[in-house]
């Protein structure tokens, strides 16, 4: 095992910021959604994606009888790996250096971006290919290796489009679902000869040229790249095996023919064993891309003579997660298999996008898992608790059983607990309260008092607080006399 410590270089404002925390200069959700809604071309890309990406998953799932059962022995896998989760990773330590691979553990962001910098320079390399993978998104690793002179050539069709268009992501799996044909056609005619091979002459916005587009523009980095970079979905324990599930074929590329591969996983993705592994590879294409199974599963287990990169480096990110094993309700969070059904059914991510959430993890599994990687201490992340309208739609499509809502309401109550002028108020509300009601006398006094003034009760309630509140609400009528004085002249 090997451990290395560095600090990552700043990035420019506006960016990533490189340390696992927020896309800097971003507002807090309620902000952000705001301008988010009052884009309606954003809005209908959204409506029309999600749609259909639910539509298809609903018919993919029905399609096992056994889909309940399947659900909830992918949560009882999860709950126990995290359950033992210390003695998973040095399984998979250990399997993954019987098999010739070399192992590092980073505690933050700054960590694995110095590792896997060190690791592309003693290549002498340049230029990385990279495999889609949200925790090299999380780290903020592109611009980690670009501020250390190193360029790295996203190949998911999505993630080219984001990175030609100098976007971010904006969904779990399809990162470029607020762009449409004619926005993206543009992005290759106008930025694919800044990075390679330019677009062809005439392109138009038809699917299959803009995919052939892209398998010409990439081809040439695949044949020419010495070093690639992945994420994985899972680490087989037992085996030290990785595993990544695509549809495109472009991992496939990536994770066989450079000479090095550098993964940078979380820990929470291992799981015990193959038997294990069988449960996830049925229930994640069906939930993610509504597929029985997906085109390109990719395994490899460390090095193999004359098949495959000749060195294998697994970078274990913890980056706030162990952080966040230790909330025994936020941990479901880490159950997450990053499947994007919850995204795909939640009226608030369909109209305020994944940009409004700052954070490379959008939509409700966003608004749980980040503020348990970053903390809520920042505007941004103590907001996210509160962007969803509780719908228990995410909850009931989850592959792993996440109990959204259920954590989004403890989230909310560790916002308050960090007070504030307005939680300050509350507290000595709820205070006063108590002590009025420890005191049978001061409370038929009081009672006794408001009966006999309700005339002059105001029908709205002041203050910028709870006032709005109040504008379509009623408040509560009094009645003439307090119950426990009708009880005395009344009862029998």
């Amino acid at each position: 095992m090997k451990d290395e410590k560095g600090c990552a270089s700043a990035l420019d404002e506006g960016r990533w910021s490189g340390d696992g925390r927020a896309f800097m200069g971003m507002p807090a959700f309620p902000e952000a959604a705001r301008e988010a809604t009052r884009n309606p071309t954003l809005r209908a890309n959204l409506r029309h994606a999600t749609h259909t990406i639910r539509d298809k998953r609903a018919r993919a799932v029905a399609e096992l009888d056994d889909w309940a059962e399947l659900r909830e022995a992918g949560r009882r896998i999860k709950d126990r790996t995290l359950r033992h989760l210390d003695v998973y990773l040095l399984q998979l330590e250990e399997a993954v250096t019987a098999a010739g691979g070399t192992v590092y553990w980073a505690a933050d962001a700054a960590e694995a971006n110095r590792i896997v910098a060190d690791l592309v320079k003693a290549t002498g390399e340049t230029e990385v290919v990279k495999v889609k993978s949200m925790a090299t998104q999380e780290i903020g690793l592109n611009e980690a290796l670009e501020a250390e002179g190193i360029r790295a050539y996203e190949t998911d069709l999505a993630e080219l489009i984001v990175q030609l268009g100098e976007d971010r992501p904006s969904h779990i799996l399809v990162p470029a679902i607020h762009r449409n044909r004619g926005e993206i056609r543009d992005i290759f005619r106008e930025e694919m000869g800044r990075w390679g091979r330019p677009a062809p002459d005439g392109l138009s916005d038809s699917p299959a040229e803009l995919a052939e587009a892209a398998r010409l523009h990439l081809r040439e980095k695949f044949l020419r790249a010495k070093v690639g970079i992945s994420g994985a979905n899972f680490m087989v324990a037992e085996t030290g095996t990785l595993v990544v599930v695509e549809s495109e074929g472009n991992g496939r590329m990536c994770l066989t023919l450079p000479e090095t591969l550098i993964s940078v996983v979380g820990v929470e993705k291992v799981v015990p064993s193959w038997r294990d592994l069988e449960v996830f590879l049925q229930t994640l294409p069906r939930s993610s891309t509504a597929e029985r199974m997906n085109p390109y599963t990719s395994m490899w287990t460390g090095t193999t003579d004359g098949d495959g990169p000749r060195t294998f480096h697994l970078v274990l990110l913890d980056n706030g997660r162990t952080d966040a094993l230790a909330d025994e309700v936020g941990r479901q969070a880490l159950r997450c298999i990053r499947c994007s059904a919850c995204l795909n059914v939640c009226p608030v991510y369909e109209r305020a996008g994944g940009h409004a959430y700052g954070s490379v993890y959008p939509g409700p599994i966003g608004a749980i898992l980040t503020p348990q990687l970053r903390g809520t201490a920042g505007e941004v992340d103590a907001s996210l608790p509160y962007a969803s309208s509780l719908c228990g739609a995410c909850y009931e499509v989850c592959p792993v059983a996440i109990d959204i809502p259920e954590v989004l309401v403890h989230l909310r109550g560790k916002v308050a607990d960090r007070g504030g002028k307005g939680h300050r108020l509350e507290k000595a509300a709820i205070k006063a309260a108590g002590w009025v009601l420890d005191h049978p006398g001061v409370l038929a006094a009081g009672e006794r008092v408001a009966s006999k003034t309700r005339a002059l009760h105001p029908r709205k309630l002041p203050g910028p607080g709870v006032g709005p509140w109040s504008e379509s609400r009623d408040l509560p009528g009094l009645p003439a006399e307090p119950f426990r004085d009708w009880w005395k002249k009344n009862r029998t």
